[in-house]
């Protein structure tokens, strides 16, 4: 009995390590605020960080491989609505059942872009055209630096106490440390021998991109935990509970939605899976340094985070026996 246990619990932590390090990672964060509170001053520690994950990330992506999404657009443009334009939407009607910090970051988490690698993995896993999510990934990245400063400028107002950033900042800072880092990576990558070993190398490269973000989870907690500990009572299980909640229905709504609109306009069906899930997946990173610029709670970017994660792992799952099915 025993020896079967052992070998299922360290493939459980080999699959899910990841997830158990950021949740470990958060609670550290914000229960050891106080002693760290050092590292929530280190701004070029962040951008650091950013820009390398960014460039890190965008390395193995394969421009070449867009080539079906360029041929039939329609999906593309449909996932880049969804992810851009409805989903932040729905969030914003969400949002009017939260307040306070938790609903600026929600509205946060709602118009960064697309995942950088996420959504092109749970695609293939469900069977879905994965150049749609490719090509969904790198025009939300790289037109992020304009989309999302336009809607947080609507949500919250230019001259709004919650904007710690102006917009003209904004534009500039998410150009240099999320627009160049992938444009250099691309530019790089055009070197036949980089090309190939950043192909080569994707899992290794993933696995330093994971680290990457887990210290930027470490950060934006410690950050957090100081704004608990000034006011406890904002900050219950419940606020939690709700976070989780807020972000499934978004997550989920928009996820389905896109499917049955792809249906709808005649998407084939690996077109349509593939707006599923890059029209409704959103990018960590991004989330998390626009979160901490702004100065508002990191907790809905990672419940988004992880949320997405598990439900697109059951989404997938049911795609699947549905094709076999059939």
């Amino acid at each position: 009995m025993s020896c079967r246990v052992i070998p299922t619990l360290k493939d459980f932590l080999k699959k899910q390590w990841f997830l158990i390090s950021l949740v470990l990672l958060f609670a550290i964060g914000v229960g050891f605020e106080a002693q760290l509170s050092e590292l929530t001053t280190q701004r070029w520690l962040k951008n650091a960080i950013v820009a390398t994950v960014l460039f890190a990330m965008a390395l193995p992506l394969d421009v070449s491989a867009m080539a079906s999404g360029l041929r039939r657009p329609k999906g593309t443009l449909l996932a880049i609505l969804m992810n851009f334009g409805v989903l932040p939407l729905v969030a914003l009607a969400v949002a009017t059942l939260l307040s306070g910090e938790l609903k600026d970051g929600f509205l946060v988490a709602a118009v960064i872009p697309c995942t950088l690698a996420s959504a092109s993995v749970w695609t293939r896993k469900a069977g879905g055209n994965d150049s749609i999510s490719i090509m969904v990934t790198i025009i939300t990245n790289l037109s992020c630096f304009v989309i999302s400063p336009l809607w947080l400028m609507w949500f919250f107002g230019s001259d709004s106490a919650n904007l710690k950033i102006s917009f003209p900042d904004m534009v500039s800072k998410l150009g240099l440390l999320v627009v160049l880092p992938m444009g250099l990576a691309q530019v790089v990558r055009l070197n036949k021998r980089i090309g190939n070993w950043s192909t080569e190398n994707k899992k290794k490269l993933s696995l330093f991109c994971q680290c990457g973000i887990l210290s930027m989870v470490f950060i934006g907690a410690v950050g957090m935990g100081s704004r608990i500990s000034a006011d406890p009572e904002s900050f219950g299980p419940a606020v939690f509970a709700m976070a989780i909640v807020a972000v499934l229905v978004v997550h989920c709504s928009v996820f389905w939605l896109g499917i049955g609109t792809g249906n709808a306009i005649g998407l084939s069906r690996p077109d349509a899976i593939a707006v599923g899930f890059s029209g409704s997946q959103k990018t960590l990173m991004v989330g998390l340094q626009i979160c901490m610029d702004l100065g508002v709670s990191i907790l809905p970017m990672v419940a988004f985070h992880v949320s997405q994660l598990f439900a697109d792992t059951i989404f997938a799952d049911i795609l699947n026996r549905k094709d076999t099915e059939s």
